[in-house]
Formats: C-alpha cells, sequence, structure tokens
C-alpha cells in the first residue's frame, strides 16, 4: 500500500507538472499505463526512464527557487561574499528559499581562493558544516561553526590549511583588527540567532563565493539531474561505451588514480558482466564558485549499489557520495573527481 501511495502522489505532481507546460512524456504515459493495469513490477524501469529525460526535471524545477541549487536533503545555506564582506542564512524547504538573516562579516585579508596555510585567505567554494564549538577562547565569541575545509576538491588541487570557521566577536568587545586569518567572523548575537535556527547542522552547507556569483539555471541542474541518472542507467546496465562519456580527461578518484587507470579498471570490471541495482537518493546540486568562473558543481548523494551473478550476490554497499563536476558550453556534464 506504501508503494501504491508513493506512486499515486508521483502520478499527480507530474501530471500538474506537464499540464502546465501542455507536454505529454512517454514515459509518462508509460506510467499511467502500468499503474491502471497494476503492472507494478514495469513501474520501477519506467520511472528510471523518465527520471533520464530532461523536460522532467525542467518540470520539477519550474516552482523551485533554485539560486543555490537543488537539494533533497539540506535544509539550511550559508551564503558568503568575502567581496562585501557579508554572511546570510537562507532555510531551504520543498524548494522554497527564506532568508533568516544577513550580517556583516569579517574575513581574511587575502584576496582570490585560499591556496595553502597561513596565506590568511578566507576559501572560495562549497563547505559542509560539521559540528558546533562551544566553551573556546573568549576571542571566537559564544560559539563556532566547523567547516569541511579542505574539501575534496581543495585537496585534490593540494591546498593546504584548516580550522576555517564562523564563528563569533570577543567576548570582551576588543578586537581591534578588522580581518581573520581565514575564518568568517560575525556578531554574536547574529550567530546565537543562528545556531537556534539550525534544527540539524549536519543539513547546513557554505557556499563562499568573491564579488561575483552567477546562479546556476534550471536549464543547467536539469542537464545536471538528467545526465547524472544517464550515467547511472549507463552503469548499471553495463553500457562501459555510454559511461565513460561521463568522465572528463582529468578526471581522478579521492585516491589519486588518474583517468587512464580508473578507465581500465572500470572496464575490468564492466567485463564481468554482473547483473547490479543501483539506486540514488538524497541528491544535491550545490554550484561550485571558483576564481576561472566555470560551470562547476559539487553533487552528492546517497548510493546503494548491489551485483549479482545468477542469484548470487557478489558485492552489496551503500554510502554517500561526492562528485564534482563540470558543465561544458554545449550542456554536457563531465566528472571531474570522485570519492
Amino acid at each position: 500500500m506504501k508503494k501504491i501511495a508513493i506512486i499515486t502522489s508521483l502520478l499527480l505532481s507530474l501530471h500538474a507538472s506537464y499540464a502546465e507546460e501542455n507536454i505529454i512524456s512517454n514515459s509518462l504515459v508509460k506510467i499511467v499505463n502500468d499503474y491502471r493495469q497494476a503492472r507494478f513490477d514495469r513501474l520501477d524501469q519506467t520511472i528510471q526512464d523518465l527520471l533520464q529525460e530532461k523536460q522532467y526535471w525542467l518540470s520539477v524545477l519550474a516552482q523551485q527557487d533554485t539560486k543555490y541549487g537543488y537539494y533533497e536533503n539540506i535544509e539550511y545555506i550559508f551564503v558568503a561574499n568575502k567581496g562585501i564582506p557579508d554572511l546570510s542564512l537562507y532555510r531551504f524547504d520543498y524548494g522554497k528559499l527564506t532568508k533568516v538573516g544577513t550580517s556583516k562579516a569579517l574575513v581574511g585579508s587575502g584576496k582570490g581562493n585560499k591556496k595553502i596555510s597561513g596565506d590568511l585567505t578566507t576559501p572560495i567554494g562549497v563547505y559542509d558544516l560539521k559540528n558546533k564549538l562551544t566553551k573556546l577562547d573568549q576571542y571566537y565569541g559564544p560559539m563556532a561553526f566547523v567547516t569541511s575545509y579542505p574539501n575534496l576538491y581543495d585537496r585534490s588541487l593540494n591546498k593546504t590549511g584548516y580550522g576555517i570557521w564562523i564563528h563569533g566577536m570577543p567576548l570582551d568587545g576588543n578586537r581591534d583588527e578588522i580581518n581573520t586569518k581565514g575564518c568568517i567572523a560575525i556578531e554574536n548575537n547574529d550567530i546565537k540567532i543562528y545556531d537556534q535556527a539550525l534544527n540539524n547542522i549536519s543539513k547546513a552547507i557554505l557556499i563562499i563565493y568573491e564579488g561575483l556569483y552567477t546562479p546556476p539555471t534550471k536549464e543547467e541542474l536539469a542537464s545536471v539531474l538528467s545526465q547524472l541518472h544517464q550515467w547511472k542507467t549507463a552503469w548499471q546496465k553495463g553500457n562501459f561505451e555510454k559511461y565513460i562519456t561521463f568522465y572528463d580527461e582529468k578526471f581522478k578518484k579521492s585516491n589519486g588514480i588518474g583517468y587512464k587507470k580508473y578507465i581500465k579498471y572500470k572496464e575490468r570490471i564492466f567485463k564481468k558482466k554482473e547483473q547490479k541495482l543501483i539506486q540514488l537518493s538524497d541528491i544535491n546540486v550545490e554550484p561550485y564558485p571558483n576564481v576561472k568562473n566555470e560551470r562547476l558543481f559539487r553533487v552528492t548523494f546517497n548510493q546503494k549499489y548491489s551485483a549479482y551473478k545468477g542469484d548470487r550476490v557478489t558485492y552489496n554497499s551503500e554510502s554517500s557520495k561526492e562528485i564534482y563536476l563540470r558543465l561544458t558550453p554545449e550542456g554536457k556534464i563531465l566528472f571531474l573527481l570522485e570519492e
């Protein structure tokens, strides 16, 4: 009954979104027919076909505020413009962005992106909030939110440094410096308000840019989402030729393995001719600011992977995945880095 309820909800939402644009998708027709005839064994494949359609994702995104990306399990987005500098917090709820507040901020004196430890520069990019610290030296105010700098992408570029926080001002009111060593510092009353708003810090990210921020278009996000599912389908169906088209020649794994070695490794895996079941959930597509103004995105999701030989399970895993990709001017996604 639960599965039927989910399918019913999906059909209603799809009908509404497609009706607005006067579009009838072949995949949608198949879903309706399979549902009407109770062919539930075929529904999953039909839905997977639909997820590969860019038009479907354009319909999903039509009523969403996508200024800072697409999110399925992120609830709060900090956005810092180090060119002003300032820090804003947004609540993201079912595609709607609500501003919690905007604060004046102090950042590092260095311009551009952070490169090495001690360069007094606030990084540019996208970072998770890892945890909250209290009972610190009074210099950092009542609390600090710890970021994930250096992230996977930073480490791939051999960037160094640590301890990039969002924190408050000295409790004794004595702060003569107008810059930090790379952190983002805001007034204590503001950080307390933000702390009260954050129900779960693991559901929050920080986007940092300098001066210019170009929001992702719905076209760009739909391209990323539909092609992500095309990549998954090529992988699941053992279509090696299609699968490798999603990888940039500069690609590397988080362990340092480069494009050529990785493709050879995957070719050996594909030759095993195993049946696969791959499920993606909790997908987030985050625009990744960078000094070159390339169309970069960080994509995170939960991945369930099972491989079979006949009725025997040969491999089973569930993991959180993190992929950095670029979107070409032609709208093609190319993976640069994968964990």
